[in-house]
């Protein structure tokens, strides 16, 4: 009686699971260590070289980034999530108390800092579809929505404590010693980490697809060709009747909303005299907003009709978008900001739920890698692009064709039948 009482009980709710709240808690150090190392980074190559050459060293990152991504993907799903995450932060760990030690020995040249960032650049390749992999490994497929949401307030925290946490440990120690406390707090991931329990797979070594398990699953080591599994999960991608159409929603989400939020927003508030202070207001109003999308899905577990749902919150937040550039004055942009925070907050959050619930298994880190590539390798390619239309032709006409191609995402989603009936699981 006992034992069947036991087997019907429901799962923990993702917020009171100790396997979600150590893997929360590794995810808020790893991604606070990776402020504290960028903030190091940009103060140690203003202090060696010219502002060219800083800012140079500062794109270097996202070269490897962007050409290694879907084959990060791969490596992500040949050997397990877990075991990929757990290696990447063990480099990135070494990395930075190497800088740490070689910059409190003698003055580097800039072409040391260009190398960290090249090896950031690569082992962010693999660790971000590995992290994208990993909620379905630790958590029941009804709790992943809230999991999504845990992880957008783990992520708004990064931006409320990293980048003091840096800038207190340069004032302090330098850059040395922001290195250091980067170092830190990759390290403080590993035990973390190590401590995840992987809930199992189907049996059998296969997945309802016929696809292997990760070597993680089986102890056995991944072979054959990289770029058939990466064709396989193209494939798979091209043939999955919600995860088709959601991966162009995302992309085309991504080339919209990048450009104006991260280019556009500085001009404007330069534009209106609002300056450096009125930047920083829009970016917490943006910040809230998204913060309290992360609340209401962590808190409510799964929103209904996630499909309609996320569609309707990407029409919505586009209109925003373009409502923010003719804004008349700072504490109406800030009101704006926060309504393009919630409406772009939701629909993130649905769109990394509804992946992480449709996709199998097997595939998770590809599609994960699939998903990233728009925000972290195509769309801040058109951030120069950006930039000079709004010289060209002012900031208004560039955040009205960014709402355009935002709004041209959800007005998709909507006429896309298998994704406007989706829905996150009960």
């Amino acid at each position: 009686m006992s034992a069947a009482v036991l087997a019907a009980a429901p799962p923990r709710p993702a917020h009171r699971d100790p396997q979600v709240l150590r893997w929360l808690g590794a995810y808020t150090a790893s991604t606070v260590g990776d402020s504290v190392y960028y903030l190091a980074l940009s103060w140690a190559a203003v202090s060696s070289g010219s502002p060219a050459q800083a800012g140079l060293v500062m794109a270097v990152s996202a070269v490897p980034r962007a050409l290694l991504l879907l084959f990060g993907g791969v490596i992500a799903d040949r050997l397990g999530p877990r075991r990929v995450v757990l290696a990447s932060d063990t480099a990135r760990c070494l990395v930075t108390l190497g800088l740490a030690a070689v910059l409190l020995a003698t003055s580097p040249g800039l072409w040391l800092l260009a190398a960290a960032a090249l090896v950031f650049g690569a082992v962010d390749a693999v660790f971000l579809p590995a992290v994208g992999a990993l909620p379905p490994r630790i958590a029941a497929r009804d709790q992943l929505a809230r999991v999504q949401g845990l992880r957008g307030l783990a992520y708004r925290m990064d931006s409320v404590l990293g980048a003091p946490l840096g800038g207190l440990a340069v004032a302090t120690g330098g850059p040395a010693s922001a290195f250091g406390a980067a170092g830190a707090l990759f390290a403080l991931s590993l035990p973390l980490l190590c401590a995840l329990r992987l809930r199992p797979l189907p049996t059998e070594g296969k997945l309802s697809t016929g696809k292997k398990l990760p070597a993680e699953e089986k102890g056995e080591k991944a072979d054959g060709p990289v770029l058939r599994d990466l064709a396989d999960g193209l494939r798979h991608l091209r043939g999955h009747r919600v995860l088709g159409p959601l991966m162009i929603t995302v992309l085309l989400a991504d080339l919209g909303f990048v450009g104006p939020l991260n280019v556009g927003l500085a001009l404007l508030a330069e534009q209106r005299g609002w300056g450096a202070p009125g930047i920083g207001w829009l970016l917490a109003g943006f910040g809230a907003g998204a913060g309290a999308a992360s609340l209401l899905l962590a808190v409510r577990g799964r929103l209904p009709r996630a499909g309609t749902t996320l569609g309707w919150t990407m029409v919505l937040g586009a209109v925003a978008v373009a409502a923010l550039a003719f804004a008349p004055r700072l504490p109406v942009a800030v009101a704006v900001a926060v309504a393009v925070g919630l409406l772009a907050g939701v629909s993130g959050a649905l769109c990394h739920a509804l992946i992480q619930t449709e996709c199998d298994p097997a595939y998770l880190g590809r599609v994960s890698a699939v998903s990233s590539l728009g925000s972290l390798g195509l769309a801040p390619l058109g951030m120069p692009l950006t930039g000079a239309a709004a010289g060209l032709w002012g900031t208004g006409p560039v955040f009205v064709a960014g709402a355009a191609v935002c709004a041209l995402s959800g007005a998709f989603a909507l006429t896309v039948p298998s994704l406007r009936r989706a829905e996150l699981p009960r």
